[in-house]
């Protein structure tokens, strides 16, 4: 089929029947397009240059269309962009499009091709997912940028301990945020002054990470009072709920609050068949990062300095019933529970009461 632009094509009115179905193949430096008419025939297929200004120069003149593409690192911007020009978007969710992902004809066209068809037969097929906002997105960005500063400081920290090691001497026990090169102050001379550097690294990262932890403080105090209810639960701080503000924005796309523990892929999978109902592990689906956040804080409630309330004691029968990996089972539920609980807690804005359930127990057996 000829290529012709976007321009062009409009030009020609061939744009001009009907409600089109466009299935766009994201890539990072070119996106493929596949334009379908209302009687699904493939009016045009080119490529369009992945930057703002050849995205609005492509699709501005074209009518109200339908246009389906999967998530990915382009996605959040350019789902922005094609809905400012009224376009009715769909992001598929790329888990979801097996069609795609196990398909032995991959290829940038065909993909695109797969995504304007299930768009237009049951945009459902596509497991559709909603962007976060602008303001949501940089944010949360601050999150992500320190989390990878910590994730670089933790590698920096393994290192420096792991060539000591090799030479039969260790730096001293502390916590990464007190590494400093004053641990380096009994180690020989030569073996000091090379780890200097090293070490000097590590306090640089020490302090952008305390910069990046007073810059959460102060987004979650002037833009998210919600956060503070759900900081009413002993385990969670400021980077979990501003973090799960954020991921989650609108607390009311879910009817019930239990959703959002299969919304962050904390529920078991399920497989079943006849009267085969395997034991599956948790689907992992949804935001990676928050899950991770979540299971901390799990950790932390079934922990040592983890304070007394219903979820604890939840969580620690669960864990007693022993059995192959117990402990790490009842850290997921709870993980899963608390995703639950801090959505209650937002919706409804109560004060939070760790022995609720346990009181109005000994209550009604009185």
């Amino acid at each position: 089929m000829k290529k012709i632009s976007t321009l062009q094509t409009f030009g020609n009115g061939i744009f001009k029947e009907g409600k089109l179905t466009i299935g766009v193949d994201l890539g990072d430096r070119w996106s493929s397009c596949c334009v379908l008419d209302e009687a699904g025939e493939i009016i045009l297929e080119q490529k369009v240059a992945t930057t703002p200004e050849a995205m609005k120069q492509a699709f501005e003149k074209i009518p109200r269309s339908l246009i389906a593409l999967e998530t990915g690192t382009h996605s959040p911007w350019i789902s922005r962009l094609l809905r400012e020009l009224g376009h009715q978007v769909l992001v598929a969710h790329a888990q979801k499009v097996q069609l795609i992902t196990k398909s032995s004809r991959k290829d940038d066209r065909h993909d695109a091709r797969t995504l304007a068809r299930l768009a237009r037969i049951d945009p459902e097929l596509l497991g559709p997912v909603r962007h976060r906002s602008v303001q949501a997105q940089i944010h949360l960005t601050v999150i992500r940028a320190r989390a990878e500063l910590v994730r670089a400081r933790t590698a920096l920290v393994n290192a420096a301990r792991g060539l000591v090691k090799s030479y039969g001497q260790r730096l001293p026990k502390c916590g990464t945020q007190q590494v400093s090169r004053e641990l380096a102050a009994r180690l020989n001379a030569e073996l000091r002054d090379v780890l200097e550097p090293l070490l000097k690294e590590i306090e640089s990262l020490n302090e952008r990470i305390k910069e990046y932890d007073e810059r959460m403080e102060k987004i979650a105090k002037e833009s998210y009072p919600q956060v503070e209810l759900l900081k009413q639960v002993k385990g969670v701080g400021t980077q979990i709920a501003l973090t799960y503000v954020l991921t989650l924005e609108d607390p009311h796309r879910f009817p019930k609050s239990r959703e959002v523990g299969c919304f962050l892929g904390l529920r078991p999978g399920r497989r079943n068949s006849g009267e085969s109902q395997p034991q599956m592990h948790i689907s992992k689906e949804g935001d990676r990062y928050l899950r991770t956040m979540l299971v901390q804080g799990a950790h932390y409630i079934l922990g040592p300095f983890g304070a007394d309330s219903d979820l604890r004691r939840w969580g620690l029968k669960l864990a007693a019933r022993g059995g192959k990996s117990a402990k790490k089972r009842a850290v997921v539920a709870v993980a899963r529970k608390l995703a639950v609980l801090l959505h209650r807690l937002w919706v409804s804005g109560e004060v939070y009461e760790p022995l609720r359930n346990s009181h109005q127990a000994m209550r009604a057996v009185a």
